[in-house]
């Protein structure tokens, strides 16, 4: 009689473990409903990213490095001849004039060059050691903007030669959402209304001090930082939900940042959904070693979902257990995937 309880109570535990795992096969939930937020880790990377990116700014730069083009009105002042000072507007083709030597270009110069060349057209024929200086009234030539994932986005005044994380500083450095590209366009000078486009990584600027990369920014530049690309992990992880792409990221990598597979993941049903050109998915299966890695060379992309089933037997034993109490005991179920 004994006995026969017992294979009842069995045969009803198992029955209901059934039950409750019809519902939660292979399947998954729709990778559409995933919705992610901005971990706490990604803001103090973040943070730390912006801190190299200030740290190598110049953000205090000399007034005399300003390089002068069209529409400025600059104050000039020869210190040894009061009637030669002028307060001039710079022409469309980059040229002032001035008191006995007429029209000169500076376009191009910083305020420090043009100082030197006139005082040397000064000294050629009419003084004898002039000292000249030039105040810039109003910048109106040599602008950038910066936009995009910035935290003070706008146009600012050029006031020096700078360069690329000098005009990112000036914006107050990324946002949490910022990728680690930088687009810089720019205005040719030589055929009107053509462009350039340069792409910065700055991961290699910034991390692996590859200095090379931060471009020398002209008046007139446009940087835009775009929003980091995103990628999903659900089923069987730790922490399924929306990951920021902020650098090159491996499958490996991405599961890590999920936490890890969970204990009862099967890892012989994982796999990558990556959109196609057509817009379609392509189903592409990972395989995994002993050690919980996979082997497949892949990067992840904008849009990637990586999708990790549970197994059946292991939601039984982890999420099995047995309930004492009267007039005995019994087996309880409880999903651990939920």
């Amino acid at each position: 009689m004994k006995m026969s309880r017992a294979r009842i109570l069995i045969t009803a535990a198992a029955v209901v473990i059934a039950m409750c795992l019809a519902g939660c096969g292979k399947n998954g939930p729709d990778p559409r409903t995933l919705e992610g937020t901005y971990d706490s880790e990604q803001s103090e990377v973040t943070e730390e990213f912006n801190q190299e990116i200030f740290s190598s700014a110049n953000v205090s730069p000399s007034r005399g490095e300003y390089v002068l083009g069209p529409g400025d009105l600059i104050e000039v002042k020869v210190f040894e001849a009061e009637k030669l000072n002028a307060t001039v507007r710079v022409s469309s083709n980059g040229e002032i004039s001035l008191p006995l030597l007429g029209e000169v270009n500076i376009a191009g110069k910083t305020a420090s060059e043009a100082e030197t060349m006139i005082e040397n057209s000064y000294r050629e024929t009419y003084i004898k050691n002039p000292h000249v200086s030039i105040f810039v009234q109003e910048h109106y030539s040599q602008r950038v903007t910066v936009v995009g994932e910035v935290k003070n986005p706008g146009t600012y005044d050029y006031p020096s030669r700078q360069r690329l994380l000098d005009a990112i500083a000036l914006a107050g450095g990324l946002t949490e959402k910022a990728g680690r590209i930088a687009r810089v366009r720019r205005l040719s000078s030589a055929a009107r209304g053509s462009e350039q486009t340069y792409l910065v990584d700055l991961n290699q600027l910034v991390n692996e001090g590859k200095t090379e990369l931060n471009l020398q920014i002209n008046g007139g530049d446009v940087i835009f930082i775009p929003e980091a690309g995103s990628f999903y992990v659900d089923g069987a992880v730790r922490r399924p939900g929306k990951y920021q792409i902020k650098d090159a990221v491996s499958i490996n990598e991405a599961l890590l940042s999920a936490g890890g597979m969970a204990p009862y993941a099967d890892e012989d049903d994982a796999y990558l959904l990556r959109k196609t050109d057509n817009g379609e998915r392509k189903k592409i299966r990972l395989d995994f070693d002993e050690t919980g890695r996979t082997s497949e060379n892949l990067t992840i992309q904008d849009g990637d979902i990586i999708l990790v089933e549970s197994s059946f037997w292991g939601k039984v034993f982890h999420g099995g257990g047995i309930t004492l109490g009267v007039p005995g005991a019994g087996v309880s179920f409880r999903d651990p995937a939920r």
